[in-house]
């Protein structure tokens, strides 16, 4: 007898939703996909693990969602014959009008309008891809999530935007980048299929925004340990706001869960202040122009002083003090707001590092391996409890476990191309022969998202050519702000196997864990090496200016050597050197 598609394990959606006690629930049948089956698993270990009353005042949970599963994809597909759409080679936006002009299936409707119908907070409409769960990918940022405020006053405007987000989260499992990931993996997109995930959005509404009081992501094993923490004991990123400042690479707090007093390793108080976060996301609850092609529509950015109006710093914040150069928890003095979490990470007002150090252990232990969380949290505003953890997401994390030694002599060689001891990844390469570089001479962050298209280019040549290459670039690869570094995404470097991060004076931000970006690259056991422009060892740039040039745009420079370099990653103390012949 044939196995039964997973979404049969699951209870079907009640049109009287509001009066459901079932907070994970399935319309159609089919499979309900990898991040999908990931967060019925939490549920069931959150129950284990954080029993009523584990943190009082605190309540852990996953926030209520509804899963379409991947038959009511397959539908839509054939019903509107899209399969063609699809597979052409369009731009994005054409692949997004042509789903989003589509019909849904009729059987799916009245269950939609009925969720809409009880439901006028904000709703999170997010990819479940089948292929998540079956290859040892993460998939992470690959395809679309959309944010929708739905709080118009008729229903059917709601639906429609539920619609519209929906669409958009199927089209974008066609995008360019998506096309891109899956050539890299060797996979037909043609094997994919979606299922969707519909959540409510974990946060509180303040005024025309509406977001949590912190986000945050958990890894259990840490690239970039400092002071006394160790790789092994993990480390999170924390973020005012929507976590899309985490996942796009933006400028977050991060502290080790065993060190949560120890504060990053900045060298004074001024370049602490430099490097902490200045703005938030939220969900706009304003009317927005309209653009259902744009995953960010509904989303808008606000500086603190934004978050100071709706009340949200008391916990969050600490105040520099100018007189004694030095930070005071909380917001009771006058003063600029630094974002350093304090009163929940030294103080324990809420007890937000506990938390996060039982979920991770629990979910370490469950998937056997190390992990990485994705969560949300609201509090109240003036007590701090009681406050609502929300399980958004968790993932394995792939780490190398190969025994390399990197010493002293080797960072220090004469042939060392590249030699840090800030370095992502394990093992070695000595394979290859082509490196890209940006030209230090004409390099300024102005120039960042230009450097990013004509990278681009260069690297689809690289791909076609089965060339895979040594990148060097300054500033942090795939920040979605491009006054931190190049804003790449994976796919416009796809073929590197070594990307190196060089520091500047003026661009000097700590290395991004918590962003898909960064996931992608251990995924694919890229070697990542950040070199600091203080640190003891620099790049050789006068020795790659000697060397021909392959092909050369404006701000890029690509050399292929006569002999192939030597790439060695010690990933168990987090050095490596690049040496050339």
């Amino acid at each position: 007898m044939a196995e039964q598609p997973d979404s049969s394990k699951y209870p079907p959606f009640d049109r009287k939703f509001s009066a459901s006690d079932d907070d994970f629930t399935v319309i159609g049948s089919g499979e309900v996909g990898g991040k999908a089956r990931g967060l019925a698993s939490i549920k069931r270990l959150i129950a284990e693990a954080c029993p009523a009353d584990t943190f009082p005042g605190v309540t852990v949970s996953i926030p209520r969602l509804t899963v379409l599963g991947t038959d009511v994809f397959e539908q839509f597909m054939h019903q509107n014959d899209l399969c063609e759409v699809a597979r052409a080679a369009l731009p994005d936006d054409r692949i997004a009008h042509a789903f989003i002009e589509a019909e849904l299936p009729a059987l799916v409707v009245g269950d939609l309008r009925a969720l809409v119908s009880q439901i006028q907070t904000p709703l999170a409409v997010r990819s479940s891809s089948l292929l998540e769960d079956a290859l040892q990918h993460p998939f992470a940022g690959v395809y679309a999530t959309k944010m929708i405020p739905n709080n118009q006053a008729a229903v059917g405007d709601r639906f429609k935007k539920l619609a519209e987000a929906i669409k958009f989260v199927w089209a974008s499992t066609f995008f360019r980048d998506a096309k891109s990931y899956m050539a890299t993996l060797d996979h037909p997109t043609a094997e994919e299929r979606m299922a969707v995930i519909i959540q409510e959005v974990v946060g509180e509404r303040f005024g025309e925004r509406f977001y949590p009081i912190v986000s945050g992501v958990i890894r259990t094993h840490n690239h970039y340990p400092s002071g006394p923490a160790r790789a092994e004991d993990g480390v999170v990123n924390l973020a005012l706001g929507l976590g899309k400042t985490i996942v796009d690479g933006g400028i977050t707090w991060t502290y080790s869960p065993r060190y949560p007093n120890h504060r990053p390793p900045f060298g004074s108080m001024r370049e602490l202040l430099k490097n902490t976060q200045t703005q938030f996301w939220a969900v706009s609850m304003e009317p927005a122009p309209y653009d259902p092609v744009n995953e960010a529509e509904y989303l808008v950015q606000n500086g603190l002083d934004v978050a100071e109006w709706d009340d949200v710093l008391r916990f969050t914040a600490s105040t520099y003090d100018g007189g004694s150069d030095r930070l005071v928890l909380g917001t009771g003095v006058a003063g600029p707001r630094v974002l350093t979490f304090g009163r929940m990470l030294e103080l324990g007002d809420v007890p937000l590092n506990d938390v996060v150090e039982r979920l991770s252990r629990h979910c370490q232990d469950a998937l056997e391996s190390d992990v990485e969380i994705e969560f949300a949290l609201t509090l109240d505003r003036r007590q701090g409890l009681p406050a609502r953890v929300g399980f958004l997401q968790v993932r394995p994390m792939m780490v190398a476990r190969d025994l390399i030694e990197v010493d002293e002599a080797e960072l220090r060689s004469a042939a060392a191309l590249v030699a840090s001891e800030t370095v992502l990844g394990n093992g070695e390469n000595d394979a290859l022969v082509d490196v890209v570089y940006v030209k230090p001479a004409v390099f300024e962050a102005k120039h960042t998202r230009a450097i990013a298209a004509q990278l681009a280019e260069l690297n689809r040549a690289l791909v076609a050519q089965e060339r895979p290459y040594v990148l060097i670039g300054f500033g942090r690869w795939g920040s979605s702000d491009p006054w931190l570094g190049i804003p790449a995404t994976w796919p416009q470097i796809s073929g590197a196997r070594v990307i190196v991060e060089a520091t500047l004076p003026e661009m000097n931000v700590d290395a991004s864990q918590g962003s898909h970006f960064f996931h992608n690259m251990i995924s694919f056991h890229v070697q990542y090496f950040t070199v600091r422009h203080s640190g003891a060892y620099a790049i050789a740039w006068d020795w790659l200016d000697q060397q021909p040039a392959a092909s050369e745009t404006e701000f890029l420079r690509h050399v292929r050597l006569g002999a192939p370099l030597r790439v060695r990653v010690d990933g168990r103390h987090g050095r490596g050197v690049i040496l050339h012949a």
